[in-house]
C-alpha cells in the first residue's frame, strides 16, 4: 500500500497493483534507461515502454518532430528494436526496479500482435500489455486498426488467446465515436482501455512550401489536446465497465485529478516528460496534495466523481459520500472498500 502524507495512492488496474495512479505514456519514456539518472523509477505507478513489434522497425525518415503551440507533432513511426531485443536487453534491467512494466504492443497484422503477446506471456517482470491499435492494418489497405471496431475486436481476441496477461487497449481519438471502439475492445475481452493516443495534425514550412514533417502529417500531443482527451475519457468511462486509463496533455496534479474525476482509474504522463523528466513524480505529489486538502483518503474516491454516468458504486464498491458536522460536499468521510473484481 503506497501512502504519501497519510493518503493511500495505490490502485488496482485490471489486476496490476500500482503504488500510485501515475504511469509513463508509451513513446515518451523509451525503455526507461534514458530517464533512470533523472527519475526515481521505483516511485512510478507503472512504466509503459515504447511500442514493441515482432521484428525491428526502422521508423520514419526525419524530420520526425516539430513543436507546436502548447504541444508537439511527432512522426517517429514506432521505431524499436523488436520484442526479442526487449526481452534480452531491456526487461531484465527494468525488473530490478520492482515497478510494474506494461509493454506497448504494435503490429501491422493481427498475427503480429498475437505473436508479440505470445512471446511476452510469462516473461518475468511483464505486468501487462497495451495494444496500440493506431497502427496501419496492412491487410486492409493501411487503415488504422483503431478506426474499425471489428479490427479492434480481432486484435484483442487474438492476443487474449495466447496470453494471460492483462490487456489494455490504447484507443485512437481519430474516429467519429470513440465509444464504439471502446465497446468493441471490451466485448473482445480487453481488461482495460487507455486513451487518447495522438490526434492527426500537420505543420507547414511556409518558406519551403512543404510540410515540416517528412511524412506530412504526424501525431499531435501535449496540453493542446487535453480538453479533447478529457471529453473522450468522460464518454468512454460511461460506456464501458472495464477500467480506463486517461492521458493527453497531463502536466499537473490538477490535470490528473480531472481525468480521475472523469472516470479514469489511472493516468499516463507523456509529452510533459520531454520538457521536464520529473513531471510524472511531480504529478504524483500534487495528486496527494489535492486529496489531502479535499478530504480524500483513497484514489478510487475520486474516480468518476464528476461523471454521473460512471456509476462508481456499482463498479468499485464505492458508496455515496457521507458528510459529518462541519463538512462540505467533496470531502467524503466514509467510503466502502472496493468489492468488485475489477
Amino acid at each position: 500500500m503506497a501512502r504519501e502524507g497519510g493518503i493511500d495512492l495505490s490502485v488496482d488496474l485490471a489486476g496490476i497493483r500500482m503504488k500510485n495512479p501515475v504511469m509513463t505514456a508509451s513513446g515518451t519514456f523509451g525503455y526507461g534507461r534514458e530517464y533512470a539518472e533523472l527519475v526515481d523509477l521505483t516511485a512510478l505507478g507503472a512504466i509503459v515502454v515504447k511500442g514493441t513489434s515482432l521484428e525491428p522497425w526502422d521508423g520514419n525518415p526525419p524530420p520526425r518532430t516539430v513543436e507546436t503551440a502548447s504541444g508537439m507533432l511527432n512522426s517517429v513511426g514506432l521505431e524499436n528494436p523488436g520484442v526479442e531485443h526487449f526481452l534480452r536487453a531491456d526487461l531484465p534491467w527494468l525488473r530490478s526496479f520492482g515497478t510494474p512494466v506494461i509493454v506497448n504492443v504494435v503490429g501491422r497484422t493481427v498475427e503480429e500482435y498475437a505473436e508479440v503477446a505470445r512471446r511476452l506471456d510469462g516473461a518475468p517482470g511483464v505486468s501487462g500489455l497495451e495494444a496500440n491499435v493506431s497502427c496501419p492494418n496492412v491487410k486492409e489497405g493501411g487503415l488504422a486498426f483503431g478506426a474499425d471496431p471489428r479490427a479492434v475486436e480481432a486484435v484483442v481476441r487474438a492476443m487474449k488467446r495466447v496470453t494471460s496477461l492483462p490487456i489494455i487497449v490504447k484507443l485512437t481519438p481519430n474516429v467519429t465515436d470513440v465509444t464504439l471502439t471502446a465497446r468493441a475492445a471490451e466485448a473482445a475481452g480487453a481488461d482495460a482501455v487507455s486513451l487518447v493516443n495522438t490526434l492527426v495534425g500537420m505543420a507547414i514550412d511556409v518558406e519551403g512550401c512543404r510540410p515540416v514533417l517528412a511524412r506530412g502529417v504526424g501525431g499531435l500531443s501535449g496540453p493542446a489536446i487535453k480538453p479533447v482527451a478529457l471529453a473522450m475519457v468522460y464518454r468512454v468511462a460511461s460506456a464501458v465497465t472495464v477500467p480506463v486509463v486517461g492521458m493527453g496533455g497531463i502536466w499537473t496534479g490538477t490535470d490528473a485529478v480531472e481525468f480521475l474525476m472523469a472516470g479514469a482509474m489511472a493516468v499516463a504522463v507523456g509529452t510533459a516528460t520531454l520538457v521536464d523528466p520529473k513531471r510524472p513524480l511531480a504529478v504524483v505529489a500534487e495528486v496527494a496534495e489535492f486529496m489531502a486538502a479535499h478530504g480524500y483518503s483513497r484514489v478510487p474516491e475520486l474516480v468518476g466523481r464528476a461523471n454521473p454516468g460512471f456509476a462508481a458504486s456499482e463498479r468499485w464498491g464505492i458508496g455515496p459520500p457521507t458528510f459529518g458536522q462541519g463538512e462540505t460536499p467533496g470531502r467524503p468521510t466514509a467510503v466502502k472498500r472496493r468489492t468488485t473484481g475489477r
